[in-house]
């Protein structure tokens, strides 16, 4: 390198800037090669690139279809647990349907005795129970049955002899399951008897 007026100049075999101009291209492929023959890096890659490109498009494109199936499988869900969670008390209210129209065919009648009136709703009574049963429908045992904290709801202890410590003296309120699930505890009266 040689420095002229203070600035670096490249010292380059092939190139005199002050007389020469740069030798073409042609002159270097006059030079003999020191390479081996043979195809180009470039040119051996060239098929496998092309190869890796079209499976790399191939992948993405089935993620693409892959992830448009995902969210229509998820929309689908979505909208079916939508429809199910609207029409899920279809069966249990065509079931009460029939005892609905006992209640109005008993309000229609025209001035009943009220014994006949008594039976009537007595006999719908029985129906809707039925109903409710076969719908899974329980009622919870109270009355004489031990305290259960998981099934009875205290509202009133009372002092007593005559009942066994815990025993549910009286059902204010009647409790139900449906089927192994408590819908609501029963409300009771418990005794209290320490000497039990």
């Amino acid at each position: 390198m040689g420095k002229t007026n203070g600035k670096t100049e490249v010292e380059n075999p092939n190139l005199d800037l002050e007389h020469e101009l740069p030798a073409s291209d042609d002159a270097e492929e006059e030079q003999p090669s020191t390479r081996a023959e043979g195809p180009s890096p470039q040119t051996v890659a060239s098929p496998e690139v092309e190869r890796l490109k079209v499976e790399r498009d191939t992948l993405l494109d089935r993620l693409a279809r892959l992830q448009a199936e995902f969210e229509n499988a998820r929309k689908r869900a979505a909208r079916e647990q939508q429809d199910y969670r609207e029409y899920a008390l279809v069966d249990a209210v065509k079931a009460l349907l029939p005892i609905l129209d006992s209640f109005d065919l008993a309000l229609e009648a025209p001035g009943p005795e009220a014994s006949e009136f008594r039976s009537g709703i007595e006999l719908i009574n029985k129906q809707l129970h039925d109903t409710l049963v076969k719908l899974g429908l329980r009622p919870i045992p109270a009355k004489g049955e031990p305290f259960d904290p998981h099934l009875h709801e205290a509202i009133e202890m009372v002092d007593t002899s005559e009942a066994k410590d815990h025993e549910v003296l009286e059902e204010l309120q009647r409790g139900y399951k449906l089927k192994d699930r408590l819908l609501r505890p029963a409300m009771v009266k418990v005794a209290r008897n320490p000497k039990s």
